[in-house]
């Protein structure tokens, strides 16, 4: 007998949504036990805060531990206050000490409390180590939950402590090697210890660790972890004691959310922090509407320059028709530039030390483009206008391609160096500036080659 097909994702959405809008729970139910964890917290994601919570209740015990692991801190807030103190607590407890604290900084302060004073006492400790670095440091993230061995150990006595711990354990398939006093000494694989003969020391075995001091900027020690594509990163106090680690998973998600806030602010508004069909629409006004008002400021300046010019313009009416060409190609180029050079950043491919090889570059490219682009705006303005008209649009796309290549290239750098975001410093004040310089060039190599 032939099993009924799978309903397709958008048709499971449209059968949760019909469900809890006519409250009929029994539909919920049957929805979501056809989906796997994965599946469940994206239809999750879709829903209000409301009928989240109702249709989160319908999951078994089991699942919906599994399932709240995976929905975002802000998610998991909304679904606290949602639910009875008892559900609450059970899920609390069932988290791991590092994802107990990303909810804890999601949640009132009062409440937050609350549910720590009702963990067991271990539980309790390992979630105040994490909660003790300050935000934006690793060890915020890191999970004290983890196994180790000892040099003069043998594989025999290692795969002892693996199978003893292997419920509470992070992760175990890079052991830590530590000595007496938890200085990390190496790092062994399970692989090489299963491999070993029984007898053999793992001092034998393990080989020379990569780790980071736990007050190292999150995304820098999660970059480190991804690049070296290792599975575990140990974390480190200042003495080399072993203090937690982080794992290759947890470092993924960590660079995922920064290049989503870093996409976010290089197209001019704020992260959202949670899946967009469950942003309150007031929330993504507000993401929004403060960087309208800075590029609306910033715009004035445009207006400034145009007014300066006005009497230009109006003897030479033509040159208004290339202003939007000009100004957009400089906004696009600088756009470029910092797009690259900030991505070049995040990879620790360039540093804020390479500011004068990074400008000398960004100037060659700026040059080369602009000869391209101020070729053909040259030919074309010269067939359709006049030659000293193709001459002006020749020179400015030259002028405004190098300015805005080189400062674009420039400004990631200069956030940088002031610790600030590089995409704060990019692309929105980018394009504001380029609009001001690239009229302010336009307007002079007119006035030079026309006698304006």
């Amino acid at each position: 007998m032939s099993k009924s097909p799978t309903p397709t994702f958008d048709a499971t959405a449209d059968l949760l949504s019909e469900a809890l809008a006519r409250n009929r729970l029994p539909d919920v139910v049957q929805a979501l036990s056809a989906l796997n964890v994965t599946q469940t917290v994206e239809q999750l994601e879709r829903l209000t805060t409301i009928g989240r919570a109702l249709a989160y209740r319908t999951l078994s015990k089991g699942r919906a531990i599994e399932v709240f692991e995976r929905l975002d801190a802000r998610l998991q807030a909304d679904l606290v206050v949602g639910l009875q103190d008892a559900e609450v607590a059970d899920i609390f407890a069932a988290l791991s000490p590092d994802d107990r604290v990303g909810l804890m900084d999601e949640l009132p302060a009062l409440l937050a409390n609350r549910l720590i004073l009702g963990l067991t006492e271990k539980e309790r400790a390992l979630t105040s180590t994490v909660l003790g670095y300050p935000q934006g440091a690793v060890g915020r993230y890191m999970s004290p939950e983890f196994i180790t061995t000892h040099p003069q150990l043998t594989a025999s006595q290692t795969l002892a402590r693996v199978r003893a711990g292997i419920d509470d354990a992070e992760s175990i398939y890079t052991i830590p090697v530590t000595d007496d006093g938890r200085h990390l000494r190496g790092v062994v694989s399970l692989r090489e210890v299963l491999r070993a003969e029984e007898s053999e020391l793992v001092a034998n075995l393990a080989h020379e660790p990569l780790a980071v001091p736990a007050t190292q900027n999150v995304e820098d020690a999660a970059r480190y972890c991804a690049d070296a594509k290792i599975l575990v990163l140990p974390i480190v106090d200042a003495e080399n004691r072993l203090v937690g680690i982080l794992t290759v998973d947890d470092a993924l998600r960590i660079l995922e959310d920064a290049e989503s806030e870093d996409a976010a602010r290089a197209g001019g508004s704020e992260p959202l922090r949670r899946p967009y069909l469950s942003t309150p629409v007031r929330s993504i006004v507000r993401a929004r509407v403060v960087w309208l008002l800075v590029l609306a400021v910033g715009a004035t300046l445009t207006v400034q320059v145009m007014g300066v010019f006005e009497a230009t313009l109006a003897e030479q009416v033509v040159l208004s028709l290339f202003i939007p060409l000009l100004i957009g190609t400089g906004g696009n180029t600088g756009n470029q530039a910092a797009t690259t050079i900030t991505r070049a950043l995040a990879l620790g491919d360039v540093r804020p030390r390479d500011a004068v090889k990074v400008f000398a570059r960004e100037v060659q490219v700026g040059i080369l483009l602009g000869l391209l682009l101020g070729t053909l705006g040259f030919v074309v303005a010269s067939v359709i206008f006049t030659l000293p008209l193709g001459l002006v649009i020749g020179l400015t796309l030259l002028g405004v391609c190098t300015m805005a290549a080189s400062v674009g290239g420039l400004m990631p750098l200069l956030g940088k160096a002031l610790k600030v975001d590089p995409a704060v410093f990019s692309n929105p004040f980018i394009s504001t500036f380029v609009d001001a310089t690239g009229l302010i060039i336009y307007f002079l190599v007119a006035a030079a080659v026309l006698g304006i």
